[in-house]
């Protein structure tokens, strides 16, 4: 009897296991599905771009749209950059980009520390007031933001346009980094202090390092916001000092638009954020990850 019984048990378990399996690799095949149908909706726009960019001219334009191209050419790039100045656009932009990530981190981080660290009175105050930055609509700051710097004489320069952009990414920066930074335990920083580091010494030795990760994350997703950025370089620059994403707009004209040599021009823009990001891949990921855990 005490055999059966025990057999019965053992039966009931496998088959409980089996089930839990089951359940489990049909949950796995699910988010499985969905992932790729998430990939599929965002990759589809990347494919047709470069699709489009190696396609010929009368082709992008054929009311019956192919989704693999029966021939490919590089004219639309060469289109591209004889229909206007194609580098000077590219280099204000990436020093535009450059300088405003460099600001950015640099003061967003002693911000930030500051934030996470001290205890301050309006301590919360600041931290709801740059959420509340971030929540309002760089359209509704155009005027403004128009008006100051015309007065300031820095209308149609790049430094006012570093200006401006430091507005709305400061913000971000500043948040983004305090998640990171409050996810640093404080006590490595008292343990330096007490093996003898200065306050510098500790945050230099103990949190910079930790925090680097972070700081890469951080620094990309300024980095495109201020690349990818069209409304106020449109504003606020002249034709002579436009950025690369005016510089797109030269392929409209009074004949319609030229849609391959625009998505040559888009392609050929994409290639630096691109880069940037194969560059520090690893390290965006592990701050992504360090990140997301509290703060």
């Amino acid at each position: 009897m005490t055999v059966t019984t025990t057999s019965t048990t053992s039966t009931t378990s496998t088959a409980k296991r089996r089930n839990g399996r089951k359940q489990k690799s049909k949950s796995k095949l699910g988010w499985n599905l969905l992932g790729l149908l998430v990939f599929a909706t965002v990759g589809f726009p990347v494919y047709w771009m470069l699709n489009t960019a190696f396609k010929p001219a009368k082709d992008a334009i054929d009311p019956n749209p192919q989704f693999f191209p029966r021939t490919f050419t590089l004219d639309n790039f060469r289109r591209a950059l004889e229909i206007s100045d194609f580098w000077g656009p590219v280099g204000r932009s990436m020093i535009v980009s450059l300088v405003v990530v460099t600001i950015g981190i640099a003061v967003g981080m002693l911000a930030a520390l500051a934030i996470s660290r001290f205890a301050f009175r309006g301590r919360k105050i600041v931290i709801v007031g740059i959420l509340a930055v971030q929540m309002v609509p760089l359209v509704a700051m155009i005027i403004p933001v128009f008006l100051l710097l015309n007065d300031l004489g820095q209308y149609d320069k790049l430094t006012g346009l570093i200006i401006t952009y430091l507005t709305f990414i400061l913000p971000f920066t500043v948040w983004t980094l305090r998640g990171f930074i409050v996810n640093i335990p404080k006590e490595l920083e008292e343990a330096a202090q007490v093996d003898g580091c200065t306050p510098t010494g500790a945050f230099l030795r103990v949190v910079f390092p930790l925090l680097a990760p972070g700081m890469v994350a951080t620094s990309v997703y300024g980095f495109i916001q201020a690349w990818n950025e069209y409304l106020y370089a449109l504003m606020l620059m002249s034709q002579q000092n436009q950025t690369a994403t005016v510089w797109l707009g030269n392929f409209t004209t009074k004949n319609g638009t030229e849609f391959a040599p625009m998505m040559a021009g888009s392609t050929m823009m994409a290639i630096p954020i691109v880069i940037l990001f194969l560059i520090v891949q690893r390290k965006m990921a592990a701050g992504l990850t360090a990140g997301a855990v509290k703060g």
